[in-house]
């Protein structure tokens, strides 16, 4: 597994980054056998230190957690009971509901967009019906089933996830609506 320990105005030392490797390294042994990187980002808030991981699974899956302490080791080692936790729902979800994944999930290329929005009256027609784009990045859209993209939509806390589905090959959408329930599109 490949990592990448950084630390935002905060010199992470080396016996901070062999105990990160070591106790992260220890929650990915006991749930998941096939991580490929995690991504650690340490920060300060005010007194208290802040940290960041993400980690992506060869199934598709980015699990990430945050923790905040006043010492950086606690720091870590609450994101890390978070992630582990994390980490402990899902395999037992996918233990019970998922085959085995024979070989790493397939990911395809895509743009993202972020279109600025305009705060002026509703009344004001405006000059053109083009929305400003204000940020463009590309992103990855795994092919999975519409089990583990549901997994993969509450690991990532975002409310809208894009899919490809690994039944037919056709993009998927699965989402949270307003009630609290998941919503599925698949277009024929």
């Amino acid at each position: 597994m490949r990592y990448q320990i950084s630390g935002k105005q905060i010199d992470v030392g080396e016996a901070l980054q062999t105990h990160v490797k070591s106790e992260l390294g220890n929650v990915m042994e006991k749930y998941s056998q096939r991580p490929t990187d995690a991504n650690i980002v340490f920060s300060r808030d005010a007194h208290a230190y802040v940290c960041e991981s993400t980690v992506h699974l060869s199934t598709g899956l980015t699990a990430q957690a945050k923790g905040q302490a006043n010492d950086i080791y606690a720091a870590f080692d609450a994101c890390c009971e978070r992630m582990d936790k994390q980490l402990r729902r899902y395999k037992r979800r996918l233990k019970d509901h998922h085959r085995d994944r024979p070989a790493p999930v397939e990911f395809g290329g895509a743009s993202a967009y972020i279109l600025a929005s305009d705060d002026g009256s509703e009344g004001d027609e405006p000059d053109t019906l083009a929305p400003m784009i204000i940020a463009e990045m590309e992103t990855r859209i795994p092919s999975i089933s519409a089990g583990e993209a549901v997994m993969q939509m509450e690991l990532s806390h975002t409310p809208v996830l894009v899919f490809r589905n690994e039944r037919h090959g056709g993009l998927n959408v699965v989402y949270r609506r307003e009630d609290g329930n998941i919503g599925w599109i698949d277009p024929q």
